[in-house]
Protein backbone atom coordinates (compact mmCIF):
# COMPACT_ATOMS: atom_id res chain seq x y z
CA UNK A 1 0.00 0.00 0.00
CA UNK A 2 1.60 3.25 -1.12
CA UNK A 3 1.04 6.02 1.42
CA UNK A 4 3.40 8.49 -0.25
CA UNK A 5 2.35 11.89 -1.56
CA UNK A 6 1.67 12.48 -5.20
CA UNK A 7 4.17 15.10 -6.29
CA UNK A 8 3.49 17.82 -8.83
CA UNK A 9 5.80 17.76 -11.85
CA UNK A 10 7.99 20.81 -12.29
CA UNK A 11 6.44 23.69 -14.16
CA UNK A 12 8.06 24.86 -17.37
CA UNK A 13 7.91 28.66 -17.37
CA UNK A 14 7.48 30.06 -20.85
CA UNK A 15 5.88 33.14 -22.39
CA UNK A 16 4.88 36.32 -20.65
CA UNK A 17 4.17 36.64 -16.93
CA UNK A 18 0.60 37.68 -17.65
CA UNK A 19 -0.09 34.44 -19.56
CA UNK A 20 1.26 32.31 -16.69
CA UNK A 21 -0.72 33.94 -13.88
CA UNK A 22 -3.91 31.93 -14.34
CA UNK A 23 -2.26 28.49 -14.78
CA UNK A 24 -0.08 29.14 -11.71
CA UNK A 25 -3.14 30.01 -9.64
CA UNK A 26 -4.91 26.91 -10.90
CA UNK A 27 -1.95 24.69 -10.00
CA UNK A 28 -1.88 26.21 -6.52
CA UNK A 29 -5.57 25.29 -6.14
CA UNK A 30 -5.00 21.76 -7.42
CA UNK A 31 -2.08 21.21 -5.06
CA UNK A 32 -4.41 21.54 -2.07
CA UNK A 33 -6.05 18.26 -3.12
CA UNK A 34 -2.91 16.09 -3.15
CA UNK A 35 -2.76 12.99 -0.95
CA UNK A 36 -1.09 13.67 2.43
CA UNK A 37 0.93 11.20 4.47
CA UNK A 38 -1.20 8.89 6.59
CA UNK A 39 -0.73 9.31 10.33
CA UNK A 40 -0.79 6.12 12.41
CA UNK A 41 -0.75 5.84 16.24
CA UNK A 42 2.69 4.99 17.63
CA UNK A 43 1.22 2.05 19.56
CA UNK A 44 -0.50 0.57 16.52
CA UNK A 45 1.92 0.76 13.61
CA UNK A 46 0.75 -0.98 10.46
CA UNK A 47 2.17 -4.38 9.59
CA UNK A 48 0.95 -7.39 7.65
CA UNK A 49 -0.01 -9.40 10.75
CA UNK A 50 -2.21 -6.63 12.16
CA UNK A 51 -3.87 -5.87 8.84
CA UNK A 52 -4.53 -9.57 8.19
CA UNK A 53 -6.04 -10.10 11.64
CA UNK A 54 -8.16 -6.97 11.37
CA UNK A 55 -9.47 -8.08 8.00
CA UNK A 56 -10.60 -11.42 9.45
CA UNK A 57 -12.34 -9.72 12.36
CA UNK A 58 -13.99 -7.23 9.99
CA UNK A 59 -15.63 -10.03 8.00
CA UNK A 60 -16.36 -12.33 10.96
CA UNK A 61 -20.06 -12.37 12.01
CA UNK A 62 -19.06 -13.80 15.37
CA UNK A 63 -18.25 -10.24 16.43
CA UNK A 64 -22.01 -9.68 16.76
CA UNK A 65 -24.30 -10.97 19.48
CA UNK A 66 -26.41 -12.83 16.91
CA UNK A 67 -23.36 -14.26 15.08
CA UNK A 68 -25.05 -13.07 11.89
CA UNK A 69 -23.77 -9.50 11.48
CA UNK A 70 -20.19 -8.54 10.66
CA UNK A 71 -18.68 -5.11 10.12
CA UNK A 72 -18.82 -5.90 6.40
CA UNK A 73 -22.59 -6.41 6.56
CA UNK A 74 -23.03 -2.64 6.60
CA UNK A 75 -19.64 -1.70 5.13
CA UNK A 76 -19.67 -3.84 2.01
CA UNK A 77 -16.66 -3.32 -0.31
CA UNK A 78 -18.91 -4.07 -3.30
CA UNK A 79 -21.17 -1.16 -2.31
CA UNK A 80 -18.53 1.52 -1.81
CA UNK A 81 -17.86 0.30 1.76
CA UNK A 82 -21.42 1.25 2.65
CA UNK A 83 -24.68 -0.70 2.19
CA UNK A 84 -26.65 1.07 -0.53
CA UNK A 85 -29.56 1.73 1.84
CA UNK A 86 -31.10 5.08 2.85
CA UNK A 87 -30.66 4.07 6.49
CA UNK A 88 -28.62 1.31 8.06
CA UNK A 89 -30.10 -1.98 9.28
CA UNK A 90 -28.87 -3.25 12.62
CA UNK A 91 -29.63 -5.97 15.14
CA UNK A 92 -32.72 -7.98 14.16
CA UNK A 93 -32.93 -5.92 10.96
CA UNK A 94 -33.94 -2.81 12.88
CA UNK A 95 -33.83 0.31 10.71
CA UNK A 96 -31.48 2.81 12.31
CA UNK A 97 -31.76 6.58 12.32
CA UNK A 98 -28.82 7.28 10.00
CA UNK A 99 -27.24 6.06 6.79
CA UNK A 100 -24.13 3.90 6.86
CA UNK A 101 -21.14 6.13 6.01
CA UNK A 102 -18.49 4.84 3.66
CA UNK A 103 -15.20 3.68 5.18
CA UNK A 104 -13.18 4.97 2.22
CA UNK A 105 -10.37 7.15 3.61
CA UNK A 106 -11.77 6.81 7.13
CA UNK A 107 -8.18 6.86 8.40
CA UNK A 108 -7.89 10.50 7.35
CA UNK A 109 -10.85 11.59 9.50
CA UNK A 110 -10.09 13.55 12.64
CA UNK A 111 -13.42 12.49 14.15
CA UNK A 112 -15.55 9.43 13.48
CA UNK A 113 -19.29 8.80 13.04
CA UNK A 114 -21.85 11.25 11.70
CA UNK A 115 -21.90 13.10 15.03
CA UNK A 116 -18.17 12.87 15.75
CA UNK A 117 -18.60 11.00 19.01
CA UNK A 118 -15.29 9.17 18.60
CA UNK A 119 -11.90 10.80 18.07
CA UNK A 120 -9.94 7.78 16.86
CA UNK A 121 -10.49 4.73 14.71
CA UNK A 122 -9.62 2.56 17.71
CA UNK A 123 -12.47 4.14 19.70
CA UNK A 124 -14.86 3.90 16.77
CA UNK A 125 -14.11 0.23 16.09
CA UNK A 126 -15.82 -0.97 19.25
CA UNK A 127 -18.78 1.42 19.21
CA UNK A 128 -20.97 -0.40 16.65
CA UNK A 129 -20.01 -3.82 18.09
CA UNK A 130 -21.40 -3.09 21.53
CA UNK A 131 -24.32 -0.91 20.40
CA UNK A 132 -27.63 -2.73 21.19
CA UNK A 133 -29.09 -1.32 17.97
CA UNK A 134 -26.20 -2.38 15.75
CA UNK A 135 -24.13 -5.52 16.45
CA UNK A 136 -25.38 -5.98 20.03
CA UNK A 137 -22.29 -7.76 21.35
CA UNK A 138 -21.05 -7.72 24.94
CA UNK A 139 -17.33 -6.97 24.61
CA UNK A 140 -16.27 -9.14 27.56
CA UNK A 141 -18.18 -12.05 26.04
CA UNK A 142 -16.56 -11.36 22.68
CA UNK A 143 -13.09 -11.60 24.22
CA UNK A 144 -14.04 -14.95 25.77
CA UNK A 145 -15.45 -16.24 22.48
CA UNK A 146 -12.34 -15.30 20.52
CA UNK A 147 -10.04 -16.83 23.12
CA UNK A 148 -11.87 -20.13 22.59
CA UNK A 149 -10.73 -20.15 18.95
CA UNK A 150 -7.13 -21.41 18.99
CA UNK A 151 -6.25 -19.96 15.61
CA UNK A 152 -7.29 -16.49 16.76
CA UNK A 153 -5.05 -16.84 19.82
CA UNK A 154 -2.09 -17.45 17.51
CA UNK A 155 -3.04 -14.60 15.21
CA UNK A 156 -3.32 -12.12 18.07
CA UNK A 157 0.03 -13.32 19.45
CA UNK A 158 1.68 -12.67 16.10
CA UNK A 159 0.05 -9.29 15.63
CA UNK A 160 0.31 -8.01 19.21
CA UNK A 161 2.99 -10.06 21.03
CA UNK A 162 2.48 -10.17 24.78
CA UNK A 163 -0.85 -8.33 24.66
CA UNK A 164 -3.26 -11.21 24.08
CA UNK A 165 -6.90 -10.99 23.03
CA UNK A 166 -8.41 -7.95 24.70
CA UNK A 167 -10.93 -5.26 23.82
CA UNK A 168 -7.97 -3.01 23.11
CA UNK A 169 -6.23 -5.37 20.68
CA UNK A 170 -9.52 -6.15 18.91
CA UNK A 171 -9.97 -2.41 18.34
CA UNK A 172 -6.37 -2.03 17.20
CA UNK A 173 -6.60 -4.87 14.69
CA UNK A 174 -9.89 -3.64 13.20
CA UNK A 175 -8.44 -0.14 12.92
CA UNK A 176 -5.33 -1.46 11.19
CA UNK A 177 -7.42 -3.04 8.46
CA UNK A 178 -9.63 0.04 8.13
CA UNK A 179 -6.53 2.18 7.57
CA UNK A 180 -5.93 0.23 4.37
CA UNK A 181 -9.35 1.19 2.96
CA UNK A 182 -8.12 4.14 0.96
CA UNK A 183 -9.33 5.67 -2.28
CA UNK A 184 -7.56 4.46 -5.39
CA UNK A 185 -6.21 7.00 -7.86
CA UNK A 186 -9.22 8.61 -9.55
CA UNK A 187 -9.34 10.53 -12.84
CA UNK A 188 -9.21 13.76 -10.79
CA UNK A 189 -5.92 12.67 -9.21
CA UNK A 190 -4.38 12.04 -12.61
CA UNK A 191 -5.50 15.47 -13.75
CA UNK A 192 -4.07 17.14 -10.66
CA UNK A 193 -0.61 15.85 -11.48
CA UNK A 194 -0.68 16.93 -15.08
CA UNK A 195 -2.75 14.55 -17.26
CA UNK A 196 -5.03 17.03 -19.02
CA UNK A 197 -6.91 14.24 -20.78
CA UNK A 198 -7.86 12.48 -17.52
CA UNK A 199 -11.11 14.44 -17.13
CA UNK A 200 -13.49 16.18 -19.51
CA UNK A 201 -13.76 19.91 -20.14
CA UNK A 202 -17.14 19.80 -18.39
CA UNK A 203 -15.49 18.33 -15.29
CA UNK A 204 -12.76 20.98 -15.40
CA UNK A 205 -15.45 23.65 -15.48
CA UNK A 206 -17.13 21.83 -12.60
CA UNK A 207 -13.92 21.99 -10.57
CA UNK A 208 -13.72 25.73 -11.18
CA UNK A 209 -17.30 26.01 -9.89
CA UNK A 210 -16.51 23.70 -6.95
CA UNK A 211 -13.67 25.94 -5.79
CA UNK A 212 -15.30 29.18 -6.93
CA UNK A 213 -18.92 30.20 -7.49
CA UNK A 214 -20.50 27.14 -5.86
CA UNK A 215 -18.02 27.37 -2.96
CA UNK A 216 -18.23 23.64 -2.23
CA UNK A 217 -14.57 23.64 -1.22
CA UNK A 218 -15.40 25.74 1.81
CA UNK A 219 -16.47 22.49 3.51
CA UNK A 220 -15.19 19.84 1.10
CA UNK A 221 -11.50 20.65 1.09
CA UNK A 222 -8.20 18.83 0.72
CA UNK A 223 -7.43 15.33 -0.50
CA UNK A 224 -10.33 13.78 1.42
CA UNK A 225 -12.73 16.63 0.56
CA UNK A 226 -13.69 17.27 4.20
CA UNK A 227 -13.22 20.09 6.70
CA UNK A 228 -13.68 17.84 9.75
CA UNK A 229 -16.51 20.16 10.75
CA UNK A 230 -20.23 19.80 11.44
CA UNK A 231 -22.94 21.67 9.56
CA UNK A 232 -26.71 21.91 9.46
CA UNK A 233 -27.35 21.92 5.72
CA UNK A 234 -31.10 22.42 5.88
CA UNK A 235 -32.42 18.95 5.10
CA UNK A 236 -36.20 18.80 4.84
CA UNK A 237 -38.04 17.17 7.78
CA UNK A 238 -34.83 16.38 9.67
CA UNK A 239 -35.59 15.70 13.35
CA UNK A 240 -32.17 14.25 14.22
CA UNK A 241 -30.22 16.43 16.67
CA UNK A 242 -26.89 15.32 15.18
CA UNK A 243 -23.78 16.85 16.73
CA UNK A 244 -25.89 18.47 19.46
CA UNK A 245 -26.13 15.09 21.17
CA UNK A 246 -22.35 15.15 21.64
CA UNK A 247 -21.75 18.88 22.00
CA UNK A 248 -24.96 20.58 23.21
CA UNK A 249 -24.56 24.08 21.83
CA UNK A 250 -27.12 25.75 19.56
CA UNK A 251 -25.01 25.76 16.41
CA UNK A 252 -24.66 21.96 16.65
CA UNK A 253 -28.39 21.25 16.50
CA UNK A 254 -29.10 19.26 13.36
CA UNK A 255 -25.46 19.46 12.28
CA UNK A 256 -23.56 16.47 10.87
CA UNK A 257 -19.96 15.77 9.95
CA UNK A 258 -18.94 16.72 6.44
CA UNK A 259 -18.62 13.41 4.54
CA UNK A 260 -15.83 12.59 2.14
CA UNK A 261 -16.54 13.00 -1.56
CA UNK A 262 -14.07 10.26 -2.49
CA UNK A 263 -15.82 7.49 -4.44
CA UNK A 264 -18.99 9.56 -4.20
CA UNK A 265 -20.47 8.02 -7.36
CA UNK A 266 -20.50 4.61 -5.60
CA UNK A 267 -22.08 5.55 -2.28
CA UNK A 268 -25.68 6.59 -2.96
CA UNK A 269 -28.07 7.29 -1.28
CA UNK A 270 -26.68 10.57 0.04
CA UNK A 271 -26.86 12.61 3.26
CA UNK A 272 -26.99 11.29 6.83
CA UNK A 273 -30.57 10.16 6.32
CA UNK A 274 -30.24 8.88 2.74
CA UNK A 275 -32.77 11.39 1.47
CA UNK A 276 -31.24 11.81 -2.01
CA UNK A 277 -30.62 9.08 -4.58
CA UNK A 278 -28.60 11.00 -7.15
CA UNK A 279 -25.80 13.57 -7.27
CA UNK A 280 -28.11 15.78 -9.30
CA UNK A 281 -30.52 15.92 -6.35
CA UNK A 282 -27.64 16.78 -4.01
CA UNK A 283 -26.49 19.64 -6.24
CA UNK A 284 -30.08 20.92 -6.51
CA UNK A 285 -30.33 20.93 -2.71
CA UNK A 286 -27.29 23.15 -2.34
CA UNK A 287 -28.29 25.30 -5.30
CA UNK A 288 -31.53 26.29 -3.59
CA UNK A 289 -29.72 26.93 -0.30
CA UNK A 290 -31.25 24.01 1.58
CA UNK A 291 -34.87 23.60 2.61
CA UNK A 292 -35.22 23.85 6.40
CA UNK A 293 -33.90 27.28 7.34
CA UNK A 294 -33.88 26.92 11.13
CA UNK A 295 -30.34 26.83 12.53
CA UNK A 296 -28.98 26.68 8.98
CA UNK A 297 -25.20 26.79 8.63
CA UNK A 298 -23.97 30.19 7.40
CA UNK A 299 -22.10 28.31 4.66
CA UNK A 300 -25.41 27.33 3.04
CA UNK A 301 -26.95 29.91 0.73
CA UNK A 302 -28.57 29.88 -2.72
CA UNK A 303 -26.04 29.43 -5.53
CA UNK A 304 -28.12 30.41 -8.56
CA UNK A 305 -26.39 27.91 -10.82
CA UNK A 306 -27.53 27.41 -14.40
CA UNK A 307 -28.50 23.94 -15.63
CA UNK A 308 -25.16 23.77 -17.47
CA UNK A 309 -23.23 24.70 -14.33
CA UNK A 310 -25.04 22.08 -12.28
CA UNK A 311 -24.29 19.43 -14.91
CA UNK A 312 -20.61 20.45 -14.94
CA UNK A 313 -20.48 20.21 -11.15
CA UNK A 314 -21.88 16.66 -11.26
CA UNK A 315 -19.38 15.78 -14.00
CA UNK A 316 -16.56 16.91 -11.70
CA UNK A 317 -17.90 14.97 -8.70
CA UNK A 318 -17.90 11.79 -10.77
CA UNK A 319 -14.16 12.18 -11.42
CA UNK A 320 -13.52 11.59 -7.70
CA UNK A 321 -14.29 7.87 -8.02
CA UNK A 322 -11.49 5.52 -9.04
CA UNK A 323 -11.31 1.78 -9.55
CA UNK A 324 -12.78 -0.19 -6.66
CA UNK A 325 -10.28 -1.53 -4.17
CA UNK A 326 -9.86 -5.26 -4.80
CA UNK A 327 -10.65 -7.29 -1.68
CA UNK A 328 -10.22 -11.04 -1.34
CA UNK A 329 -12.46 -12.43 1.36
CA UNK A 330 -10.48 -14.10 4.15
CA UNK A 331 -10.78 -17.65 5.40
CA UNK A 332 -12.05 -17.38 8.97
CA UNK A 333 -10.57 -19.55 11.72
CA UNK A 334 -12.96 -22.08 13.25
CA UNK A 335 -13.44 -23.56 16.71
CA UNK A 336 -12.22 -26.97 15.81
CA UNK A 337 -8.68 -26.68 14.51
CA UNK A 338 -5.64 -24.59 15.25
CA UNK A 339 -4.59 -25.39 11.69
CA UNK A 340 -7.54 -23.63 10.02
CA UNK A 341 -6.75 -22.00 6.70
CA UNK A 342 -6.64 -18.21 7.01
Amino acid sequence: MNMSKFLLPGLVIVGFVATMAQPAAEMDTKEKFLRPDLKVPVDNKLNAERINLGKMLFFDPRLSGSNWISCATCHNPALGWSDGLPKARGNKQKELARATPTLVNVAYNRMQMWDGRFRTLEQQALGPIESPDEMNQNLDELVTELKAIKAYEQLFFEAYPGQGITKNTIAKALSSFQRTIVATKAPFDRWVVGDEDAISQEAKSGFALFTGKANCAKCHMGFNFVDDGFHNIGLKSNQDEGRFGVRPVKISMGAFKTPTLRDIAKTAPYMHNGIYNTLEEVVDHYDRGGDAKGNLSPNIEPLNLSDKEKADLVAFLKTLSGESMQVQLPYLPNHYSAQSEF
